[in-house]
């Protein structure tokens, strides 16, 4: 995509890149278009992209949703919060006692990415989504005893 840009004429290319990015809001994957925005990088799409689609997040895919909640982190903590959140509940809802840990540290840096967000509609605030874990998983101690 940066070769054909670059081969476009001044303006043009601008367009383009706009049509491209639009592109990747809509594209079927959302794995694939988040893994797209991020190294583009096109962080304010990605987090469109996030909270459009969150339902769709995939927590299996930690080596894209790890590195992109961090990058998302500092201007867009909603979409970054909606990330962890995918990975948590993906560890828990699978057993994957291995990520334990890893999922009790996202819960942390949910807690504190909450302060930060002014609004969480639609979706749960921090303090729901863990009463919600807790209902759920409550009895999954090796998460819970991880520093939580």
């Amino acid at each position: 995509l940066r070769a054909w840009l670059a081969g476009l004429p001044d303006f043009e290319d601008v367009a383009a890149e706009d049509q491209a990015l639009e592109h990747a809001q809509g594209f079927e994957s959302f794995t694939t278009a988040l893994h797209f925005l991020m190294t583009w990088p096109a962080f304010a799409q990605a987090a469109a992209l996030i909270t459009s689609r969150a339902a769709e997040i995939d927590g299996n895919h930690y080596e894209l949703l790890g590195p992109a909640s961090e990058a998302l982190e500092e201007k867009y903590p909603l979409a970054a919060t909606l990330l962890k959140r995918g990975l948590i509940n993906f560890a828990l809802k699978n057993g994957r006692v291995k990520r334990y840990p890893h999922a009790a540290r996202h819960l942390r840096e949910c807690k504190n990415l909450a302060a930060r967000i002014d609004a969480f509609a639609p979706f749960e605030t921090h303090e729901a989504f863990v009463a919600d874990l807790r209902s759920v998983h409550g009895k999954k101690t090796s998460f819970w005893g991880s520093g939580m």
